[in-house]
């Protein structure tokens, strides 16, 4: 793929994502995605057969950047496996308009929408969350063999259990629009993981 291609093809992902990511999958139309572009819909075809197979790129494409940025939180030098984790689920919370950013609203916004809509793009959410998983289950299991995690059970069920209770809070925080449910998964981590409860601030 020559520089230009990329280019393109990656421009016209990021437009559609940034679009996407506030209205859904179905609501957004390929002439919004074009003209905010600012590429010729000749152009689009010529990267995307279809806007179903668009949205499979497009969520492989932010899947792919997701993971590569967990790496680099889940890797930091100096850490415990815990002190790790503990700052990949931190990095949920934060500001209002921060707290169901990226990837977790992503997955939370199109999940159900895309579910029953279109297989490829189903798995390519499954394929990423599944990723995800496995890196929590790997940083988890680090922990254990550190000692910093103790008495929390097999990795990847808790690595699991994990994910699926964040995954709520997110879901609940664009509901209430207010970040309590985030710090209420934040609490409840602490004590599935038997560590301190974090101090309110």
């Amino acid at each position: 793929m020559n520089t230009e291609h990329h280019d393109v093809r990656q421009h016209i992902l990021d437009t559609g994502k940034s679009i996407i990511t506030g209205k859904g999958f179905a609501a957004v139309g390929l002439n919004e995605i074009l003209t905010t572009a600012g590429v010729p819909k000749g152009s689009f075809y010529h990267y995307f057969k279809s806007k179903e197979l668009f949205g499979e790129a497009l969520l492989e494409n932010y899947m792919a950047g997701y993971l590569a940025e967990m790496d680099v939180l889940l890797g930091q030098p100096g850490l415990t496996g815990a002190e790790r984790l503990m700052a990949y689920w931190r990095s949920w919370t934060g500001p209002q308009e921060q707290a169901c950013s990226d990837c977790r609203c992503l997955v939370v916004k199109l999940s159900s929408e895309v579910a029953d809509m279109s297989e490829a793009m189903r798995l390519a959410l499954l394929n990423g969350t599944n990723q995800i998983i496995a890196k929590l289950g790997a940083c988890i299991a680090q922990a254990q063999a550190d000692g910093s995690l103790r008495e929390v059970g097999a990795a990847p069920q808790m690595a699991l259990a994990l994910y699926q209770l964040w995954l709520g809070a997110a879901m609940l925080t664009k509901l209430r629009r207010e970040p309590s449910a985030l710090h209420g998964a934040l609490q409840a981590t602490l004590a599935m993981l038997h560590l301190p409860a974090a101090t309110p601030g």
